[in-house]
């Protein structure tokens, strides 16, 4: 019987994607349950998996855009009996063929194989990578044959070839760690067949999608911003101070993020119109404070909802934005987990920024940037000492908001971080 894959349904929004990677080529056999193709959206990247098991046929090729309901492959589940079959002859002239070889040629493989005796049997073919581990693979170059996977059956995960890139960056010398990067570089500007000046691609869903929002954001909402700077030492005594009992405690450590998520809730609280969206010619005041937390991938930036963020702990936030976090860099986020916002917080700081003006997140009327931590002279009671400095960024729609009302939303932010007592320190 012939089994028709279908691209499935996502999301009401969303009308088509694309087949990003085949994990399993044409005239392979797969199980049931066992993932077949990649599908990225400009919502969400998700693993599409085999409803019967038996041979596959796929009809359209990687990079393909497909419409939802499309028929992509087609799997043949008369044939369920003929791989391992396949499988097993080679293994049966196995033996034959290891006693014809020479003696000298057999002592190698004896000391190859107890040096791989602590190693797993056979690590998982590469068409069984994840998506975002296939990505890290291709890019870094990396022979997922020579990486020990610790994931299930020995299958490769992301922080295993993050590890293996590492590794090898640390054994190398500079010289030749840049001559790597830059090897890994020439494919992408220069084409094999032409010495090309430029090379023109389609964006991916996701990226198109961004790039509609920010554009909307600008053209729809008069969107102003403004800038304070807080004192971390507080905080960061209070982490240094609280982190080992905390993560003894709860299995997880003690962030930043979570305490800009409370001050933030706070300041929703006592700025409620920041809190609210302007549709059409209402003005919607939203009474929950679901906080949306920017996290960049390696698709782009992705938004995930911290939900009901006022009735949660420290440590449930953190393992809420720890799990998003860890999704969305898998690829494995739900569209859910993308909507209704009323609020969103961005960290520039991770990657080094000083200063930046964040752009909204439409429909939404406020968003707060953090930056880097960056010690700074600053006059304290007539004295100058060298304190842990963060600028603060409000960005906000100025249709909805007044100046006045902004400023006091950063400011009460700002009293939060640098007086944590004003937050339910529930540690």
């Amino acid at each position: 019987m012939i089994i028709e894959v279908k691209v499935p349904s996502v999301g009401e929004s969303v009308t088509s994607g694309v087949v990003s990677a085949w994990h399993k080529k044409s005239g392979e056999f797969v199980n049931e349950g066992e993932p077949l193709f990649a599908l990225e959206t400009d919502k969400v990247s998700t693993d599409v998996v085999a409803e019967k098991s038996g041979v596959l046929e796929t009809k359209v090729p990687e990079g393909q855009e497909v419409k939802i309901g499309e028929i992509v492959a087609v799997i043949d589940d008369s044939k369920q009996t003929s791989k391992p079959d396949k499988e097993e002859k080679p293994k049966k002239k196995e033996p034959e063929e290891k006693r014809k070889e020479p003696e000298s040629q057999k002592k190698p493989e004896a000391v190859a194989a107890s040096v791989d005796r602590g190693r797993p049997e056979s690590p998982p073919p590469a068409t069984d990578l994840s998506p975002a581990v296939r990505r890290i693979v291709d890019e870094e170059k990396l022979e997922p044959e020579k990486i020990t996977g610790t994931g299930q059956g020995g299958r490769l995960t992301k922080a295993d070839v993050l590890k293996a890139v590492e590794n090898r960056g640390k054994a190398e010398p500079p010289e030749v760690a840049v001559a790597k990067a830059e090897e890994k570089i020439e494919p992408r500007e220069v084409q094999p067949a032409h010495d090309a000046r430029f090379i023109r691609k389609k964006m991916s869903p996701l990226r198109r999608k961004i790039a509609q929002q920010l554009v909307m954001a600008q053209h729809t909402a008069a969107i102003l911003t403004t800038f304070n700077e807080c004192d971390m030492r507080t905080v960061q005594e209070l982490r240094r101070s609280k982190q080992d009992e905390f993560t003894k405690k709860h299995g997880i450590k003690l962030g930043l993020m979570s305490f800009f998520v409370k001050a933030a809730v706070e300041a929703l609280k006592a700025v409620r119109v920041v809190n609210g969206r302007i549709d059409g010619d209402d003005f919607i005041q939203n009474n929950f404070y679901d906080i949306g937390v920017a996290v960049g991938t390696e698709r782009g930036l992705v938004v995930p909802v911290v939900r009901d963020a006022d009735k949660k702990s420290f440590a449930d936030l953190e393992r809420d934005i720890a799990d998003y976090a860890g999704r969305a860099r898998d690829g494995k986020l739900k569209l859910e987990d993308l909507q209704g916002g009323t609020f969103t917080i961005t960290n520039g700081g991770v990657y080094g920024s000083l200063f930046a003006t964040p752009i909204l997140n439409p429909p939404q009327s406020g968003i707060l940037g953090m930056h880097k931590i960056m010690p700074r002279p600053m006059a304290i009671d007539g004295k100058v000492e060298v304190r842990p400095m963060m600028y603060l960024a409000l960005s906000y729609d100025h249709r909805a908001i007044d100046g006045k009302e902004a400023v006091t939303f950063l400011i009460k932010v700002k009293d939060c971080i640098e007086d944590p007592r004003k937050l339910s320190l529930d540690f």
